[in-house]
């Protein structure tokens, strides 16, 4: 059953300039440390593709917190989404930490899908639930504060 989706398009300009202006700085406010290294790598070789890197990270990102309805809010942080590829070259979503935990205590998998080309990077997110995993969608009132994305995640 699908529990949510998400789709971004994002300027690879955009990216550029902020990694003009601000360096590795802004690499690393986005990407998990694994993430960081092939920036770095692939930088090196050919730095308009460590750019459009940055970009497909960014968008997949977005993508993935529209798709599990919390947007930028805790506990979805850049670093604690990595997109990352299996041996066969498919993009898959690998989380860490709190948000893992979120994730996991719903019973989600996630699937992803994204490209570039020179100026823009687009990625597409689907979120399901897992058969036979509990894999409820927080309600309003769930919470303290009745908003989904400030549920707290369980101790693990």
């Amino acid at each position: 059953m699908i529990f949510g989706i998400g789709t971004d398009i994002c300027d690879v300009r955009r990216i550029r300039t902020s990694l003009e202006r601000h360096g590795e700085r802004f690499a690393a406010k986005v990407l998990a440390p694994g993430e960081l290294a092939t920036w770095k790598a692939r930088s090196s070789r050919w730095p308009e593709r460590g750019v459009r890197y940055v970009a497909t990270r960014f968008s997949a990102k977005e993508a993935f917190s529209k798709a599990v309805g919390l947007g930028m809010r805790m506990p979805m942080t850049w670093r604690s989404c990595e997109i990352t590829k299996l041996p066969s070259g498919a993009p898959v979503v690998v989380l860490h930490g709190a948000l893992k935990a979120w994730f996991e205590a719903r019973g989600l998998q996630a699937q992803i899908s994204l490209s570039d080309e020179t100026d823009y990077a687009v990625s597409f997110c689907i979120v399901e639930s897992i058969p036979g995993a509990k894999a409820a969608r927080p309600m309003l009132g769930d919470d303290a504060a009745g908003e989904p994305g400030s549920l707290q995640p369980t101790a693990s």
